[in-house]
């Protein structure tokens, strides 16, 4: 530590020089706005550290008890002791429990650049005291109001003593000196105790209701007895007409000295539900794990020829939703999770036409070629990293508009971190353990107090609570836990180490001061840190061990059907990749489950033959994939359809209908059903259609025929499924929550280059002419740079420059020249730790460094 260390930082930007680099880093890895984009010296990352935005930040992210500490100190003298902040925390009593958790609290708000200060003049950063402090447009949380002195700062001298002389003090010659001395009084807990004790009981059970907060009261011009006794020893103070408030230090003698009615040192604890077998837990998520891999292989198929429609202003309409929820055979918010978890992963996304549609992408075929748990290591790592949020779809945006599935407005920052915490508190549960929800939710607001503030007395329906019950269900739905506790592929994804480790608790197993004896260095004082998402690398490799673990545990698929003669087929498990597809166009899926079952009609076999099959092939095909004979009522079926199709012809003509069976035209002709069609007879064996072919054959197929469509050669037309692909898409991108935190290489850079600008701006430095203000840039003749620079080439000596670059921004630098010339200077740039050259133009000033 270095020596300035030793003696008590008078601002920020001292306090934060005292720090070594890894107390630095620590800084700006929580609060990564300090380095976009990096301060040029400490002074500019403590002024950075004390804007509105950036303290607001800060505040979100503490958890309640730091806040809580935040707010007494913002209520406590500036400077206060420690001793004064525990006595606020902790009462009078002297609470063990806050004692003991208070040096981790103030840890963290030291870290965070909140506070500064040693324990005897703590201090909280100008802004974030604003932010907090009493007012009577923003109540403090603690519900205190006002000091003696602020309230009385506007009312009259003679007022003033005669409050001092009621409560029973000598009168003073000045206003300062009989304020401080009601302010002695109140803060004293003897003499205040025997003035309370000859209060009327109406004015204590006024000061009852009004000691936890608001405040402030209502009074009329002619006040009642019990208000005017009150009134008259400055128990309240009036602050407008009309209007009294209960001065802060009478309200924390009526407290025990406490800023807080329920001070929360510790987070709750997540309770157990229900408890599982591991192997219950794992079997069951891996069932839901298939699930999910099927639901979406449904999606994208039945969106295979071009998916619905893509809404003017993005996104799935509502009648679209519903259809692919019947498909699905889902709820409808389901539905909009799995299209969501599609496109997070980028399997799905719009192809850009004039008539825009959503379809599968390229990247969806290469999703099919891997083997299954990596297919779902791919979606699970896409939604728990993804800032899509399906929950919200069917609600309304700002601008009262309904947000809409696969469109715009569903992103919320925060998704990703409710998500991977939520996960992590199921991981330190005992393994097998399902999570009692509200338990997990209130761990939660506890631990983002501001950010799950209440909102409109909603406290429930705050986004972070949302977010935390739509991961639960999301989580099941995919997998990722199973009955509720987190399953073993679900903790890799995480990379949390194997189940019965000790929880990640704040505070546990931490070695921390427990109190202001204990002089560790500022940035010794740790304060126990939550797991943090992982790195894109990390994630491949959490994804890849969840692969693995996930691989075991999913059902191999079969090469076979059970055949039955009620023209169904029994898959009793998943099926090979080829054998599904074609039976799949052979017949229709009757029902899901842990077996599913397809049913064969004249419609699906029609379909086969459409698609190029002929009868001795689909024969073929079932005898080789069907552990049971071939039903007889199924092979019927088959020879039946088959003999059948093709035997009308349809082409374009418009339309044209050619049998050479005449009397099966004729048959067509008088059907009463084939009056929409509009046929007439061209020849004996031809029907013409002012219709499209595609009408013409749907009309004649709904009544009851089977004809094909042929070429304009005369060739039957084999229609197979045309697969629509969009051209080449990433998936979208998270949207982030501030700047990314800073890696360790970015990290190092930073902090080396805030040391270097200090060391530029703190250097003691000669005098040049006129006396420079805090900032100002040095400025010299041209002449004057010129020889200055020469001289310190021949001497070696390090100068102080001002610089200003291409884009106007000034800075200032500590250089040591190494060669001038040709309006150039090549110099060793200590700011920026490297050799640079700078043009001698672009140099407003020169000044040689003092000699210590």
């Amino acid at each position: 530590m270095s020596p300035e260390a030793h003696s008590a930082p008078r601002s920020l930007a001292e306090a934060l020089r005292a720090r070594d680099d890894a107390s630095l880093a620590a800084l700006l890895r929580s609060r990564p706005d300090l380095i976009t984009p990096v301060p040029t010296d400490l002074t500019q990352l403590a002024t950075r550290a004390g804007t509105r935005a950036s303290v607001l930040r800060a505040l979100e992210r503490l958890d309640r008890f730091a806040l809580q500490t935040a707010e007494a100190l913002a209520v406590a003298p500036d400077p206060a002791s420690y001793d004064t902040l525990l006595g606020l925390m902790a009462g009078d009593a002297g609470d063990e429990t806050v004692a003991r958790a208070l040096p981790r609290a103030l840890t963290t708000l030291r870290e965070q650049a909140l506070v500064w200060g040693d324990d005897d003049r703590l201090r909280l950063v100008r802004t974030a005291r604003e932010l907090l402090a009493p007012s009577p447009q923003h109540p403090s949380p603690t519900g205190l109001g006002p000091t003696v002195q602020e309230a009385t700062s506007g009312m009259s001298p003679g007022r003033i003593q005669e409050i001092v002389t009621t409560a029973g003090l000598p009168s003073t010659h000045d206003s300062v000196s009989a304020v401080a001395a009601l302010t002695g009084l109140f803060t004293h807990r003897r003499k205040m105790a025997k003035l309370l004790a000859g209060a009327p009981e109406a004015a204590r059970e006024v000061l009852s209701r009004l000691v936890w907060g608001p405040p402030y009261g209502q009074v009329t011009a002619d006040p009642a007895a019990h208000l005017r006794w009150l009134l008259d020893r400055g128990l309240l103070l009036p602050t407008a007409p009309g209007t009294v408030v209960l001065p802060r230090e009478v309200a924390l003698h009526l407290r025990g000295g406490r800023a807080h009615r329920a001070p929360e040192p510790l987070p709750p604890a997540v309770a157990p539900a229900a408890t599982h077998g591991p192997q219950v837990v794992d079997a069951t998520a891996a069932g839901q794990a298939y699930t999910a891999l099927a639901t979406v292989e449904e999606l994208l198929k039945d969106w295979d020829e071009g998916g619905p429609a893509v809404l003017r202003a993005g996104g799935l309409s509502v009648r679209d939703l519903k259809r692919t929820a019947v498909a699905l055979d889902v709820s409808e918010p389901v539905a909009a999770f799995w299209a969501e978890l599609a496109y997070a992963a980028g399997l799905i996304a719009s192809d850009g036409e004039a008539d825009e549609r959503y379809a599968a992408t390229p990247a969806y075929d290469e999703w099919l070629e891997l083997p299954p748990a990596e297919r779902w290591a791919r979606l699970a790592q896409s939604w728990l990293t993804a800032t899509r949020t399906p929950g919200l779809v069917g609600g309304r945006d700002a601008k009262d508009r309904t947000l809409s599935a696969l469109g715009p407005g569903l992103d919320r920052s925060a998704a990703p971190e409710v998500r991977h915490r939520v996960l992590s508190l199921l991981a330190a549960l005992p393994q097998g353990a399902a999570p009692d929800a509200e338990s997990v939710l209130a761990r939660l607001r506890w631990e983002r107090p501001l950010r799950g503030a209440q909102r409109d007395g909603a406290r429930d329906d705050d986004l972070r609570s949302r977010l935390a019950r739509w991961t639960l269900s999301e989580a099941e739905l995919l997998g990722v836990t199973g009955r509720g506790a987190l399953s073993s592929q679900g903790r890799a994804l995480l990379g949390a180490p194997a189940a019965g480790g000790a929880p990640a608790t704040p505070g546990a197993g931490s070695a921390e001061p427990t109190g202001p004896g204990d002089k560790l260095p500022v940035h010794h004082h740790r304060a126990p840190e939550r797991p943090a998402p992982l790195s894109p690398a990390e994630q491949g490799v959490a994804a890849a061990a969840a692969a693995r673990l996930l691989a075991p545990l999913l059902p191999e698929p079969l090469d076979h059907v059970l055949l039955q003669a009620d023209l169904t087929a029994v898959a009793p498990g998943p099926l090979r990749r080829p054998l599904a597809d074609m039976l799949g166009v052979l017949a229709d899926v009757e029902s899901k489950g842990g077996a599913t079952v397809y049913r064969f009609t004249p419609a699906s076999v029609r379909r086969a033959l459409d698609a190029g099959r002929t009868a001795a092939d689909l024969h073929a095909f079932l005898a080789e994939h069907s552990r049971t004979p071939v039903p007889q009522p199924l092979a019927y079926l088959i020879d039946d359809v088959a003999r059948r199709h093709g035997h009308l012809r349809v082409g374009a003509a418009s339309a044209y209908v050619r049998c050479d069976d005449d009397t099966l035209l004729n048959e067509i002709l008088a059907d009463k059903r084939a009056a929409a069609l509009r046929l007439r007879r061209l020849a004996p064996t031809v029907l013409a259609a002012p219709t499209d072919p595609a009408a013409l054959l749907e009309g004649l197929r709904a009544m009851g025929y089977a004809p094909a469509a042929e070429s304009a050669e005369g060739d039957v037309l084999i229609t197979r499924a045309h697969a629509h692909r969009t051209p080449p898409r990433t998936a979208p991108e998270p949207v982030p929550d501030g700047p990314p935190p800073p890696d360790a290489t970015l990290l190092a850079a930073a902090i080396r280059a805030i040391r270097a600008g200090d060391l530029a701006a703190t250097t003691p430095r000669k005098p040049v002419g006129e006396p420079l203000s805090g900032g100002e840039l040095p400025r010299t003749s041209a002449a004057e740079t010129l020889a200055t620079m020469q001289a310190a080439v021949l001497t070696g000596d390090a100068v102080w420059i001002g610089y200003v670059n291409a884009e106007g921004a000034a800075s200032q630098r500590v250089i040591a020249p190494i060669r001038v010339e040709g309006g150039f200077v090549t110099a060793y740039d200590h700011t920026a730790d490297e050799v640079r050259t700078f043009p001698l133009h672009r140099i407003t000033g020169v000044a040689e460094l003092a000699d210590d």
